[in-house]
């Protein structure tokens, strides 16, 4: 199955709207299925990416075998670590308690620097691009660096990213994909895995090293799975639920330009017929208080500046890109313990309130090394403080009214928790939403 069988299983659950019209159903309605099936069959050749194995597997073997490895802890070198380890299911395949960071490495003792992101609501996201290029009517749009999965963008696609904390010391801890194959062979998932790909997929440690990371990749764009689209929110958009009073205030405030200002990052709206992800992929310079917590920023010397370094090294001598992170989706957010790329907060009403904060009041933020209020942020060397956002509700001075009061702040907080999915919609009774 290649990359152009991966779309079309997108394109044919991908969520509509009642007025929206998928490309892949106008096709469904002038051919007949088994035509279809014929064309993504014929389209899923025996190889991937150049690359031939034994058996070819179908979607569903490679969905349910992504799944075996996914909750594999043989596949660490700590043998207790799976990637389930870290994105939980009951966490929307996000962290599964409130540490800043995770725990990993061959004894489980060596703290990471960021905490998982969800994995949740991703198969859409486009590669990394310093210059993502977005048409609005006959206008072509320079969004800026866009894309890329990670905090920093820098795994191109679902595959590449699968192989990071397999390989990560601080997480999976091997050494390279040898090793991980080794271990594979040596655990419960080789059954299975040879089953998919071949009797003697594992004697060649290259192609059985390739096989896992495609099912990793096909699992976790499973449309039920990775993106149901079935929260509360989901159901107001389809008029089948109102939201509460309180809701629907944060609703508004989330998406006014001159409040919160939410819906410009975390996008709230059905587009070209797309249900809204609450992202727009891009990479954005915040500037959230340093978290003293994390063990690498005992160091003074040390700061995660994203886009342009530690973990990211190709755009390391880019200056105007240091301090930027991806924007998450905000879908599930409310089932998070920990928020931002550093894990500096761990309630949702604090991250929020902290976009009231940064510029009317800093020093209820920031502090030096002593512990003492400061109006600057801590965890951004002055050089790269221009990178920071200035888009409402920043671009204030200190002693400004915030644009948000703290009973708006607790409304989008009840808005964000419409945003979990798993919602029941009532069977009767249920008002319809004012459109």
């Amino acid at each position: 199955m290649d990359s152009f069988a991966v779309l079309s299983c997108r394109l044919l659950h991908a969520p509509m709207s009642r007025t929206s019209v998928n490309p892949l159903s106008r096709f469904l309605r002038r051919w007949p299925l088994l035509l279809v099936a014929t064309v993504l069959s014929a389209a899923a050749a025996p190889s991937f990416y150049g690359t031939r194995f034994e058996h070819q597997p179908d979607a569903a073997t490679l969905t349910e075998l992504g799944r075996v490895l996914f909750f594999d802890r043989a596949l660490s070198a700590s043998g207790r670590m799976a990637c389930a380890s870290c994105h939980d299911p009951a966490h929307a395949y996000g962290p599964p308690n409130g540490l800043s960071a995770q725990k990993g490495g061959p004894h489980l003792d060596q703290v990471g620097l960021r905490p998982p992101p969800s994995l949740m609501y991703r198969a859409a996201t486009p590669s990394f691009s310093e210059h993502y290029q977005e048409s609005e009517g006959d206008d072509s749009i320079d969004n800026g660096p866009t894309g890329g999965f990670t905090w920093d963008g820098r795994a191109a696609s679902v595959h590449d990213q699968a192989a990071l904390p397999l390989l990560a010391a601080n997480e999976m801890a091997n050494a390279n994909p040898a090793e991980v194959i080794t271990r594979l062979a040596r655990s419960p998932s080789a059954a299975p895995f040879q089953a998919a790909f071949g009797p003697h997929v594992l004697a060649q440690p290259e192609l059985a090293w390739k096989g896992l990371l495609l099912a990793l990749e096909v699992f976790q764009q499973h449309p039920p799975t990775f993106s149901p689209y079935s929260s509360k929110y989901d159901a107001f958009l389809r008029g089948q639920v109102q939201l509460s009073p309180a809701e629907h205030r944060g609703f508004e405030a989330f998406n006014d330009p001159r409040r919160g200002n939410c819906a410009s990052c975390h996008i709230s709206a059905i587009r070209r017929g797309t249900w809204p992800r609450f992202t727009d992929d891009g990479l954005i310079a915040l500037g959230v208080p340093r978290n003293r917590s994390l063990p690498a920023n005992a160091d003074p010397a040390f700061f995660d500046l994203g886009l342009c370094g530690p973990l990211r090294t190709d755009l390391k001598d880019q200056p105007q890109y240091c301090g930027l992170f991806k924007t998450p989706s905000l879908r599930n957010v409310a089932t998070r313990q920990v928020f931002f790329h550093n894990g500096v907060y761990h309630r949702l009403d604090e991250a929020v309130r902290f976009y009231t904060l940064r510029d009317t009041q800093p020093q209820k933020l920031y502090r030096d090394a002593q512990g003492r209020p400061q109006r600057v942020p801590d965890d951004l060397p002055a050089p790269y403080r221009a990178n920071l956002n200035q888009d409402a509700p920043f671009g204030q001075k200190p002693g400004d009214k915030p644009r948000l009061t703290e009973a708006e702040v607790q409304d989008i907080v009840a808005f964000l928790k419409t945003l979990s999915d798993g919602y029941l919609v009532p069977k009767k009774g249920a008002a319809v939403a004012a459109r």
